[in-house]
């Protein structure tokens, strides 16, 4: 545990304030507020208004919204797209009555003077006066704390983005947080990732960042941004950098991600195939040795060798088996499945090897139509990127996993594909085909590890619909001839009638990350 988390208590005071100042650290706070928050405001009464109602704002989403001030114990309630919030004006003997209120979404509370002692809860005390602020934190809210006061100094130390209205965006699975930052001129995006812990040793005292080669701070995706743009394809500008506590300020490239573009009636043909000349266009450029980064350091991208690619199927022997089964996998039954793979993951090493995006999907791909040619596909989500085969981003983007690709599409766009590249001297059209068909066997595999982990160990089942989408593509992939081994290990142990059953979540006892 971190010496951060060890904290009974962080604080934070801010001097020298004035009332937008006040407006802007309410918005940022409003970017770290989660579902049983308490925040205690007291201080100066105009002032406490102005924050509540720039905190309600940000929320909201809508600078010009009403929020009226709430009278005695009548609570003012918000339903915003995060959370749930209650806004009252008691006296802080009134406050144990909130306890129900915490459970379903937050709770800002205006009251005469500060509040120590209340136990137990994620609260964060605001006392707030003509010329400062302090701010308590305690519970969770000690480390949520330091990182806005990090973040706060860094955004203040780079206008326009310092007068910014930070807007929430919905993150991935990982602990990247991210905002919209909307000035008078133009607009980026803020990422907030700090540096990760390696985890406990789970191999050859490794974590399993380290085996599988995941980015642990923002200087890959930094690196690999400016190896893309130079290349002429579309990563995102960055515009500050803090490489050293994780924050970067990039540009925007909007809302049409490729699955919101399929739901507002844009041809997934179209889009599909834009993002296929991408990779047809990004498999002809070198991956170099070396990439300078603008503190001086370089990063070098690592190989997609047999132990990334193996600890990554390991997964679903870890994770999904005990889902499904209700207990670990049998030792013999394990290493039957990673003997099956050895040989795959030889023949695949003596490909040639060049950039794998690593999460080239619908996700993490925007629909810049405005852009020429293999630009139009705005990319993301790249920091961990890898040199291996090109298969692994073509069947990461024609068996997406979080939405349906129809065969007949798959099978159109592998053909473009392999006829645009088929041109190339040193290309092998059939060993190509099969690094297809066993990277989307190694990817479905993994994906069903990390579907079932983060519904058993993180609470989000959400991702459990997924599944049998995942199984239809395992099935195309596994047909390959030269893959009948691995076929039939699956066939025995997770046969056609497991693959329906719903894995049993949550389960006590899980493994460790």
């Amino acid at each position: 545990m971190s010496p951060q988390a060890l904290k009974q208590q962080q604080d934070w005071r801010v001097v020298d304030t004035d009332e937008a100042s006040v407006v802007r650290l309410a918005e940022r706070i409003a970017l770290k507020l989660a579902v049983g928050d308490l925040l205690a405001l007291s201080g100066t009464p105009a002032l406490r208004a102005t924050f509540a109602r720039a905190l309600v704002r940000a929320l909201l989403g809508d600078p010009g919204a009403e929020v009226p001030s709430p009278i005695g114990s009548r609570a003012q309630i918000y339903t915003t797209p995060r959370l749930a919030l209650a806004h009252l004006d008691l006296h802080a003997a009134a406050l144990s009555a909130l306890d129900t209120r915490l459970a379903d979404g937050a709770v800002v509370v205006e009251i005469a003077e500060p509040m120590p002692g209340r136990p137990a809860t994620n609260r964060l005390d605001i006392h707030v006066t003509p010329g400062a602020l302090h701010l308590t934190g305690h519970g969770t809210w000690v480390s949520r704390l330091a990182r806005l006061e990090v973040m706060s100094g860094f955004l203040d130390a780079h206008p326009p983005w310092d007068a910014a209205m930070p807007a929430y965006l919905q993150g991935d699975a990982s602990a990247r947080a991210y905002a919209r930052l909307g000035s008078a001129r133009s607009s980026a995006i803020l990422m907030d990732q700090p540096r990760q812990p390696d985890g406990p040793p789970i191999r050859n005292g490794l974590p399993y960042s380290r085996i599988a080669k995941l980015a642990e701070d923002v200087r890959p995706f930094v690196a690999v941004a400016s190896a893309l743009r130079e290349a002429e394809l579309s990563a995102p500008e960055i515009y500050a950098t803090d490489l050293d506590r994780g924050f970067l300020v990039l540009e925007d490239f909007g809302d049409r991600v490729f699955g919101a573009e399929i739901e507002n009636g844009t041809s997934q043909a179209e889009l599909w195939r834009a993002a296929t000349d991408t990779l047809i266009a990004l498999a002809r450029v070198p991956v170099p040795g070396s990439i300078a980064l603008p503190d001086g350091t370089s990063h070098h991208v690592p190989r997609q060798d047999a132990a990334v690619l193996g600890i990554e199927v390991e997964l679903l022997p870890d994770w999904y088996w005990r889902a499904i089964y209700g207990a670990p996998v049998p030792s013999e039954i394990r290493a039957e499945f990673m003997d099956a793979w050895q040989g795959i993951f030889a023949r695949l090493a003596s490909e040639p090897a060049g950039w794998v995006l690593r999460d080239y999907h619908s996700p993490n791909l925007v629909w810049l139509p405005e852009r020429d040619g293999p630009r139009r596909a705005g990319l993301l989500d790249f920091q961990d990127a890898l040199c291996g085969s090109a298969a692994y981003d073509l069947v990461s983007l024609l068996e997406d996993a979080r939405l349906d690709v129809p065969p007949a599409l798959e099978d159109e766009l592998l053909a473009h594909y392999l006829g645009q590249r088929g041109t190339e001297p040193a290309f092998d059209r059939d060993a190509f085909s099969f690094a297809y068909a066993a990277l989307g066997v190694q990817r479905n595999t993994k994906i069903l590890g990390i579907f079932a982990r983060l519904a058993m160990r993180d609470g989000k089942h959400t991702y459990l619909r997924h599944i049998p989408r995942l199984w239809r593509y395992l099935a195309r992939g596994l047909a390959h001839p030269e893959l009948a081994a691995l076929a039939r290990w699956f066939d025995r142990h997770l046969p056609d009638s497991i693959r329906h059953q719903p894995p049993a979540v949550p389960l006590p006892g899980s493994p460790p990350a």
